[in-house]
């Protein structure tokens, strides 16, 4: 076993022994990794009872964030807390490792990676050796180099941002209420968005909905006061859902005096000003990014094949392709569609399939260690559901169009049957039942970003500025 695994499980303030037996190396604590690394545990329950099997997994946070209920956690239907699922309880057999892989030399089977305990004493990277390796990083936001776009963007792909963003839109309802200048009034309540898939129009339809609600308890502030803006590179939004119900969304959207630019781009956000390629200019202080993603940059890293969009290579049966050992799903993973019928289609990287990826994966892999047969991951897609915000939202599945309330409904009950644990699933129902019968949440408290200000300034010091100024992301959703 190498020297560095032990220091790394010294280095997390466990004990110093490393995972005997077969050890499988879990990169990534999102959808597919904690999937993967539960269903694990369930495959393998005696085999890491006595010590045939160690799993490990390396995660930048503590937690797994189910990612379609970000835009309602924005919104304030659902608490932040039960947007994430604890991952050391969990995976309560696996040893957790709270860092990020920075490089993976598969042909030595070993994975460089830095903790935060490294980060903190300065020591440097550690290495992690493994028998099985799974690469479950993820995606991370898709940026282009839009000038302005680092230092006035904020992204949605974590809870941090989500939260962030909805502090940030009441605080801007804040100013605009009592400032004198027209200027800054109108650049406070125009908000845009950048990016018409999953993220952008959920996240944008829910904040425009906990907006217009809130504008009810300004006295001089009125929901038509408030500027939205959808801008899409392509001619739909919403493609996943088909044409169709794609251009009822943006019917419903325009209904509700959202200014949806289709075939347009943002070609600068300098100065807070949002500049697009169809000339017009919105003096803004909210830009969202939501324009894509892309595979995380451990993958570059490493000595496995990747396609022309840095996705690893892989079989039908899961396996990086012409590699030993070696495992991925997700994001990550470009896997072979065998349900459909054009040749080299490949599954979307969405979490219909990522969830039951992972279930197949962790078979495969404990069928491998067992030495039984593998078998090929095979599901027919079956459709898409968006929300337009309370009550409203279009659906696409098996063949079956909805849209309004009962698009809405199917999307709260499809996801709430996929947020993982029992736990989770009982506190969004009680929180969503509690939230038809009592009124939303209008508080702002993006003082917790900041929580040393007060007492910065009480000590004589510089005060860290109050609420939420979108901009650049480090890993885990922390400041650069």
């Amino acid at each position: 076993m190498p020297h560095g695994m032990v220091k790394a499980a010294i280095n997390r303030g466990s004990s110093p022994e490393p995972p005997p037996g077969t050890r499988i190396l879990v990169v990534g604590g999102g959808y597919v990794g904690m999937y993967t690394a539960l269903r694990l545990q369930r495959e393998l329950k005696a085999q890491l009872r006595d010590g045939r099997v160690g799993i490990t997994v390396i995660t930048p946070d503590p937690y797994m964030t189910y990612q379609p209920f970000l835009p309602e956690a924005a919104a304030g239907s659902i608490s932040p807390r039960h947007v994430v699922v604890p991952l050391r309880r969990v995976l309560d057999r696996c040893h957790i490792v709270i860092g990020e892989a920075r490089r993976i030399d598969h042909a030595a089977r070993t994975a460089t990676v830095t903790t935060l305990a490294t980060e903190e004493e300065g020591t440097g990277p550690v290495e992690i050796g493994y028998d099985e390796l799974v690469l479950a990083p993820g995606s991370v936001s898709r940026t282009l180099p839009v000038p302005g776009l680092a230092d006035y963007a904020i992204g949605f792909k974590t809870v941090e941002e989500a939260i962030g963003l909805r502090n940030h839109v009441i605080e801007q309802m804040d100013i605009a209420s009592s400032t004198r200048d027209p200027a800054v009034r109108d650049a406070a309540l125009t908000f845009v968005f950048v990016g018409g898939g999953y993220a952008g129009v959920e996240a944008l339809a829910e904040l425009e909905d906990m907006a217009r609600y809130t504008a009810r308890y300004y006295h001089n502030i009125k929901p038509e006061d408030l500027k939205w803006i959808l801008v899409e590179a392509s001619d739909r939004i919403l493609p996943e859902v088909g044409e169709e119900m794609g251009k009822y969304a943006i019917r419903e959207l325009r209904g509700r005096n959202i200014d949806v630019r289709l075939q347009t781009r943002l070609d600068s956000c300098e100065n807070r000003v949002a500049v697009l390629s169809d000339g017009a200019r919105f003096p803004t202080r909210t830009v969202v990014w939501t324009a894509g993603v892309k595979p995380a940059p451990v993958l570059a890293a490493t000595d496995l094949p990747l396609n022309e969009r840095g996705r690893l290579k892989c079989t039908a049966k899961l396996q990086v392709e012409g590699v030993e050992h070696a495992w991925a799903a997700g994001d990550a993973a470009a896997v072979p569609d065998v349900t459909a019928d054009e040749k080299d289609k490949e599954c979307a990287p969405n979490a219909q399939h990522a969830v039951r990826q992972a279930k197949a994966l962790a078979e495969n892999i404990a069928a491998s260690v067992d030495g039984r047969p593998l078998r090929e991951y095979a599901h027919k897609y079956v459709g898409s559901v968006a929300s337009l915000g309370l009550h409203k939202g279009v659906a696409h599945v098996y063949g079956r169009k909805l849209k309004g309330y009962p698009a809405w409904f199917m999307h709260r009950a499809y996801h709430l049957s996929r947020v993982p644990t029992f736990n989770r699933k009982a506190r969004v129902l009680a929180e969503w039942t509690l939230a038809g019968l009592f009124k939303r949440e209008i508080v702002s408290l993006g003082s917790l970003e900041h929580p040393r200000a007060e007492f910065e300034l009480a000590a004589g010091g510089r005060p860290a500025g109050r609420g939420p100024e979108p901009g650049p992301k480090g890993p885990g959703g922390k400041e650069n």
